[in-house]
Parts: C-alpha cells; sequence; structure tokens
C-alpha cells in the first residue's frame, strides 16, 4: 500500500494556482509555501532515521482491514482539521510513515491518569489510535512493563538515547507548596517540580497534557492546599504546547505530534499556548445549538420540552461562550458525541480556573464574566473558516465510520 502520495510533484504553479483559486492572498501563498518546503525537508531528514518502533502504517493499516482509500479519506479530514490547504495532503500521509521515528516521554503527576484513558478505552480502534500506536512511546508509566528500579532505569537510558530529541508529554498538575512534598517520584524521592526540570531540560519540546498539566485543574482550585500550578508555572526555557481539556482529546494531541514531526516546529499557538487549529473557536460559535441560541430558544430547567427540542443551553449554566476548543467538531467516543450534544451544558474545561471560575455556578447572571447573550449574533471569518474546516473533517471522520459499520 502506498500511503506515501506523490508529494515531490506539487510545483509552485500548483501553490498559486490553488491558492489564488481559494482565496487570492498573495501573503498567505508565501508562508504556505515556505511551510511547506521546510515540512519537505524536515520529513526528509526524519525519513533517514532509524526507525524507533518497530510499527509502520502499511502493516496497521493491512492488519485492520483499513482500505487505502479510508486511509486518504483520513488524511484529507486531519489535514482540514489541522487547517492547511489540500495540497498538504501527501505530506501528512509522509509524516505518518516516519512517526515511528519520534521519541516520546510520558509522565503522570498530579492528576487522575483521566488523558492516558481517554487514549486507552475505546469499543474499537480508530485511525487516529492506531497512528498513535505507531509513535515509539518510550516511556509511560500507565503503560510500561516494568515498575520500580527497571522503570527509573529505562527512563534514564530513554534520556541519554534521546538527548534533545524526545518529545515529553507531562499529564497532572505540579505540587510547589512546602517545597513539593506532595508529590515525589522514586526511591530518591525526587520531587514533582525536580522531576519535571530535570525531564524537560533534554527535551525538544513539552506538550502539556489536560487541564491539570496546563493551568493546574481541580488540584489548583481554591484553597489550593498543595500550590498546584500547570506546566509553565514551572519551566519557561522550552517550547511549550498546552492541549487542555479534561480529558483532552485524542485527535488534539495526535494533531500536535503531526504538525510537530512535519514541520518540526510547534503550530500556531494563541495566547495561552494552545494550537489555534484546535482552540481557536469558541465552542459557542460551533455549536449545533447555536441556532436556538440565536432564535431566543432556551431550555428554562432540565427535562423540559426545550430540553427534548435540543434548545440552547446556556441558561442551564453553559459555558460555552466563554470556552474555546474544537468539541463541537471532533466530539468524543470515535466522534459520536460531546456533552452539549448528550444534554449537559460545557464547563468550560479548557480555559484557565475553570473550576472556580465556571464550576461552582449554573445561573448566566453568576458567572465572572460581563456578557449579553442578546448582543452576540456574530461569527468571525478566522472562527467561520476554523469551524467549516473542522466540521468537514468531523464529517468525513463519520463517514468512515458508518462505511466501517456496514462493512463497506
Amino acid at each position: 500500500m502506498n500511503t506515501n502520495g506523490n508529494s515531490n510533484s506539487i510545483s509552485s504553479s500548483n501553490f498559486e494556482q490553488e491558492l489564488n483559486l481559494k482565496n487570492n492572498n498573495h501573503n498567505q501563498y508565501i508562508n504556505y509555501k515556505e511551510l511547506y518546503k521546510k515540512a519537505k525537508n524536515n520529513l526528509n531528514k526524519l525519513s533517514s532515521q532509524k526507525k524507533l518502533q518497530v510499527e509502520n502504517i502499511k502493516d496497521i493499516l493491512c492488519n485492520e482491514n483499513i482500505s487505502r482509500r479510508d486511509f486518504m479519506k483520513w488524511v484529507s479530514a486531519t489535514t482540514a482539521t489541522l487547517m492547511l490547504p489540500s495540497f498538504f495532503e501527501p505530506l501528512v500521509a509522509q509524516t505518518i510513515e516516519v512517526l515511528n521515528r519520534v521519541p516520546v516521554i510520558w509522565i503522570n503527576l498530579q492528576d487522575c491518569a483521566g488523558n492516558s484513558e481517554a487514549l486507552l478505552r475505546s469499543d474499537g480502534p480508530t485511525l487516529d489510535e492506531l497512528i498513535i500506536d505507531i509513535i515509539s512511546l518510550e516511556f509511560h508509566e500507565l503503560l510500561m512493563a516494568p515498575s520500580g528500579e527497571n522503570a527509573e532505569k529505562q527512563l534514564e537510558d530513554t534520556i541519554n538515547s534521546f538527548k534533545g530529541k524526545y518529545l515529553l508529554f507531562v499529564e497532572g498538575a505540579v505540587p510547589t507548596a512546602e517545597n513539593g512534598i506532595y508529590g515525589t517520584i522514586g526511591s530518591s524521592g525526587e520531587t514533582y517540580v525536580e522531576h519535571l526540570k530535570r525531564l524537560s531540560s533534554d527535551a525538544a519540546a513539552i506538550i502539556a497534557v489536560g487541564t491539570c498539566a496546563t493551568f493546574g485543574g481541580a488540584p489548583a482550585a481554591s484553597p489550593n492546599p498543595t500550590g498546584a500550578t500547570g506546566v509553565m508555572g514551572i519551566i519557561d526555557n522550552k517550547p511549550i504546547i498546552n492541549i487542555p481539556a479534561c480529558p483532552a482529546n485524542p485527535s488534539t494531541m495526535l494533531g500536535v505530534i503531526l504538525m510537530y514531526a512535519m514541520t518540526g516546529e510547534l503550530p500556531e499557538l494563541d495566547n495561552l499556548k494552545r494550537p489555534k487549529f484546535a482552540y481557536g473557536v469558541r465552542i459557542h460559535d460551533a455549536c449545533e445549538r447555536r441556532v436556538h441560541f440565536d432564535a431566543g430558544n432556551f431550555v428554562e430547567e432540565w427535562g423540559d420540552a426545550g430540553a427534548q427540542e435540543g434548545y440552547c443551553l446556556y441558561k442551564m449554566g453553559c459555558k460555552g461562550p466563554y470556552t474555546f476548543n474544537n468539541c463541537p467538531t471532533a466530539k468524543y467516543n470515535a466522534g459520536t458525541s460531546w456533552p452539549v450534544q448528550a444534554g449537559h451544558g460545557c464547563i468550560g474545561c479548557s480555559e484557565p480556573h475553570f473550576f472556580d471560575k465556571f464550576g461552582r455556578f449554573e445561573t448566566p447572571s453568576s458567572y465572572d464574566i460581563n456578557y449579553n447573550p442578546a448582543s452576540d449574533f456574530r461569527i468571525g471569518v478566522v472562527a467561520g473558516i476554523g469551524v467549516l474546516g473542522a466540521f468537514s473533517a468531523s464529517k468525513v471522520h463519520s463517514l468512515i465510520n458508518k462505511e466501517k459499520e456496514h462493512g463497506n
């Protein structure tokens, strides 16, 4: 199976033609052209490196009876989700093939392991999950066989073997109170603060997964007796990507890894270090209940006629107007649903201090934010593009799942 596509056949004129047809924006053309060249060079460099993981995408697709057609649908959907033009699709496919050269260390700190569980708990493997299997996960305390001193040795061996090359995934908050005694690891009693700093020093980049690792999450809620904070409250000398949510969506984790593997750089981030492809749009603007919000149709109490009709949940405490995430388009459980679709308002879990700011209040009048729902009928141009791209990706994922269910 050839998953690589013909990535060398895209000429400068092809770039210009496609971008001019789509948006007639010369500056954007220049930016994409430079990004494409950078990605090709980085992928060629990765391709020349030794495989760290025996698994490869061709074998996995064959073993799981996933056709090349389905794989290329997934590639198209993922390219759209990453907000890249369609001519990046061959590069996205090529990136999948070299993911077995990307070393990953995953550590768990002050957390519930919910993000790890999000990767593990499924009724059947999705393409996202299968592709994550290709990544060379060199250390993960929950998944690895060794324990105790053997686990510590494996961690040290991994750090020494991949200095400056590995991606460090961090799950969980970092307790800092009383010199960090509320979180220690290993026989040496190394505190989580010390552990994080030591592993960060040789990492290429840090990916903070989940709201605890990004903003402190529930452990940092008032009165925060352990002094819990997010990774960026401890580390300031390394590239950091925040993927908040409770739990973070596996598709967003994979998107970040793909962008980093493809370009050798972080994806474009917002002011909270979140990737814009996943957090560039308010949940409110992409929500399927938004039409009811605009029409003034609200659920007034749980189980009323409005709830049965799928009316807007704003009056029931939905935090969608203040929350940035791709939940309405990426969804959970193999893309089948998300909290608002299931009938519960968004709790704002991908925002800083969500538990103190949103978690204790249900009525809009109690929010610590000045927001007038009657005046908000605008969806920005960038947000609109992001919603359409992610919606298209979501539809493709959904079609793939439906075709597989019917044996097509």
